[in-house]
């Protein structure tokens, strides 16, 4: 149980630890912005193919 302290305790005195939190928070957000992006233009397009149909 010792042994896995001193690991915990490394681990957070680290700075690897944070930076790892940072890039996920980072990923994550990216993500809520690409699936936003691709929404909207998902959106767009088939409003636009819509209108083409119906013109046709």
């Amino acid at each position: 149980m010792k042994n896995f302290a001193l690991k915990v305790q490394r681990f957070l005195a680290s700075e690897d630890g944070p930076t790892a939190v940072e890039y996920a928070v980072m990923l994550a957000l990216i993500v809520v912005v690409c699936l936003g992006a691709i929404t909207t233009l998902g959106t767009n397009a088939k409003q636009t193919f819509n209108d083409v149909a119906n013109t046709i």
